[in-house]
């Protein structure tokens, strides 16, 4: 494979990175009023776990003039209890509950549900399945020609990041909105400052470092009867590096993201070091770590050092800082949000302006590539950690590892891959 053809250059990464959003996030919710365009949305829902739904409550904050049309989960009772379960957070807010309107042929479940989702006539789609999923349903909505909101990280291995940028080409070529869920790229007080920095304020970018410090966000005993893949892919699905991608790509991407946003560019190389401190070896923690500490190299000898970790009781914290030649302005340091006052709501905020870029009352959105660079950072920390090797860029591109199980089903075991170890004994 050409990985030439999934990578994008530095200078198209700069581009991505100061228009568009840039101009149009800063102004608020407010300044994206659909005057040109009052038709109401249709959505649909991929993934009704807490993200998806809460993600539904957000596209209608941006815009009450939003339908939601259809609902899918792997798992059946939690695609039919979904419609109501938003219902009544929309209800705690205040919102229209009238715009849930989910016809019973229209809730879809199982592996390969969502095909039939993809079918209906809709506006964008929104997935918000586990990391490990959203290659395949990535693909088959840019195939179906939807227009996308999908949550980050967007794979969670080289091979599913290939397949994803690939979709992202097409969905480029065929004029499709995307935004992700790095939703510190709609954030005001994100966007104005880093504009800022671009523009020069701190002088030259010496370095940065970026954190995500804190607990466990959930591990959780297998209850009777789950199978393998219902406890795995659905009711735990945090503790399996297969459909998580581990801490340093599920949570941490946010942070990388926001270097590369920064830095205008990926890093070209990537050192690493992590373990398993705390956890026993039971199943409800899976095979992940539970800390990374990663020096990524940018370009013109440029470092980032990134640290992440599950720690309970412990030192939290999760900032991005950079460093910069101009001393005489704020001593040359930014926290990446510190020229600016503080915006709207960014989860609601990205729904926003993805509604305006499908309206065309605001600048045209596609953040597929974008997104699966910075979740491309992330991997090739924990690859880098998990081996013990330097890699680069391109090598680590170039893998052909691929950590999904061969097959999926409901009636089958998934064997749960070791907790890896560096081959420090040779």
């Amino acid at each position: 494979m050409d990985t030439k053809d999934n990578v994008i250059s530095r200078r198209e990464f700069a581009k991505r990175a100061t228009v568009g959003v840039t101009a149009f996030a800063s102004i608020g919710i407010a300044g994206s009023a659909f005057a040109a365009n009052n038709d109401p949305l249709k959505i649909a829902l991929i993934g009704c776990g807490g993200r998806g739904k809460e993600a539904v409550k957000n596209a209608i904050q941006a815009d009450k003039n939003v339908k939601l049309i259809a609902v899918h989960d792997i798992m059946e009772q939690r695609a039919k209890d979904a419609p109501n379960q938003i219902r009544e957070s929309l209800k705690k807010d205040d919102l229209p509950v009238e715009n849930i309107q989910v016809d019973p042929e229209h809730i879809f479940s199982g592996l390969s549900g969502y095909k039939d989702l993809l079918k209906l006539n809709m506006d964008y789609v929104i997935i918000a399945t586990p990391p490990g999923f959203r290659p395949e349903h990535f693909e088959e909505a840019v195939q179906a020609k939807k227009n996308i909101f999908t949550e980050k990280p967007v794979a969670t291995d080289p091979t599913g990041i290939r397949r994803f940028l690939r979709a992202a080409r097409r969905a480029e070529r065929a004029k499709l909105s995307v935004v992700a869920g790095t939703q510190r790229r709609h954030q005001k007080e994100y966007v104005e400052t880093i504009a800022r920095i671009h523009e020069g304020a701190l002088g030259e970018i010496l370095s940065g470092r970026a954190y995500w410090n804190g607990g466990l966000p959930f591990a959780r005993e297998r209850e009777p009867g789950m199978s393998d893949l219902e406890y795995q892919a659905s009711h735990n699905w945090y503790n399996f590096c297969w459909i998580c991608g581990d801490n340093i790509v599920e949570q941490h991407v946010h942070n990388l993201d926001v270097m590369n946003w920064v830095f205008q560019t990926h890093p070209i190389s990537v050192i690493a070091s992590g373990g398993r401190a705390w956890k026993p070896q039971i199943e409800k923690y899976g095979n992940i770590w539970d800390n990374f500490s990663c020096d990524y190299e940018y370009p013109k000898g440029v470092h980032v050092m990134s640290f992440s970790r599950h720690w309970m009781n412990c030192y939290s914290e999760v900032s991005e800082l950079v460093i910069g030649t101009n001393r005489t302005f704020k001593d040359g340091l930014s926290t990446c949000h510190d020229m600016a006052e503080r915006g709207m709501n960014p989860y609601v905020q990205e729904h926003a302006d993805l509604q305006a870029s499908i309206r065309g009352t605001g600048p045209h959105l596609n953040e597929g590539v974008q997104v699966a660079e910075s979740t491309f950072t992330a991997i090739m920390g924990r690859m880098a950690a998990y081996t013990g090797q330097k890699l680069t860029w391109d090598e680590a591109m170039d893998m052909e590892l691929d950590i999904m199980p061969k097959k999926l089903a409901f009636d089958i075991e998934i064997p749960v891959d070791p907790i890896p170890v560096p081959p420090v004994l040779g």
